[in-house]
């Protein structure tokens, strides 16, 4: 197992800190590394993610015009720093995607954790972000149980 760099955006901080499993990040990930907006939306963050400052305000002026603040700022460190996003918002994935930035969402960290035997099930996961408003699409979490071999 080979941990990889990232940047966080709020979304995946705050549904897995509502389930309490924001362990999966440096079990999976490292460097963990989010802007200042993410801080900002999420707060304090722990201590193994490093803020970073994205350096090109132009993009994330422009970024600013189709996602929110912390997703803005995510995309363009995660850009400049080339490595992977942990994005959950469709737009964001879009404008990710058009930069060339690869993206992997909240869920997809779940199924590395078990390709990774960080966790041994990801219905249970899958089912306390459910029953704490934290949205998958009904497809996505049937194609997630059927990849993971849970159907």
């Amino acid at each position: 197992m080979v941990k990889i760099p990232a940047v966080v955006d709020s979304a995946c901080l705050i549904g897995l800190e509502w389930i309490d499993r924001l362990d999966l990040l440096p079990a999976l990930l490292e460097p963990v590394m989010a802007p200042p907006a993410v801080e900002s939306e999420f707060g304090p963050l722990p201590p193994w993610i490093l803020v970073q400052v994205p350096s090109d305000v132009g993009m994330v002026a422009a970024l600013r015009l189709v996602v929110d603040a912390g997703e803005s700022e995510a995309i363009a460190l995660a850009y400049e720093t080339r490595t992977r996003i942990i994005l959950d918002d469709r737009r964001a994935r879009e404008a990710a995607q058009r930069l060339g930035v690869p993206v992997t969402g909240t869920v997809g960290l779940a199924l590395k954790a078990k390709q990774w035997g960080v966790i041994q099930a990801i219905r249970p996961l899958l089912d306390a972000l459910d029953s704490n408003q934290f949205r998958i699409g009904k497809a996505l979490r049937s194609e997630a149980l059927r990849l993971a071999g849970e159907e």
